[in-house]
């Protein structure tokens, strides 16, 4: 993915924008953070990160699970289309693409939002 912006700037968008806007899971490995996920309050995942190291342990599987639970009924994300590896962990969990566009973002790369949306309570207590 191409650097749009320099780190300072990312950095201050993350403080002020991300983590402003919505509650933050972080998923703490012996004291250490090794990912977060933010949420809007509009039940969208602004942002998802797992460590490189703490990679394929789950953490990312745990932190959006954690955010079913607190959106209680649906989430929705962006992810790149170029990202298959995103794509096919959201699908794992659930989510749906929904729409597709052809770079309506910053660095203007093709992305596709995904949905998620819980069981009817009537199927999750059968």
């Amino acid at each position: 993915m191409p650097r749009v912006h320099p780190a300072t700037d990312v950095e201050r968008h993350y403080r002020e924008t991300v983590f402003a806007n919505g509650p933050i899971i972080i998923a703490d490995y012996q004291g250490e953070t090794a990912g977060f996920l933010a949420l809007s309050a509009e039940n969208f995942v602004t942002a998802l990160y797992v460590a490189e190291r703490h990679r394929g342990a789950g953490i990312g599987t745990a932190l959006l699970r954690e955010a079913k639970k607190r959106a209680i009924d649906e989430l929705k994300l962006w992810t790149f289309e170029h990202n298959t590896g995103a794509q096919r962990f959201y699908e794992r969990e659930g989510f749906v693409p929904v729409r597709r566009t052809s770079g309506e973002n910053e660095e203007g790369l093709p992305d596709i939002l995904y949905h998620w949306r819980a069981e009817p309570l009537s199927r999750r207590e059968a």
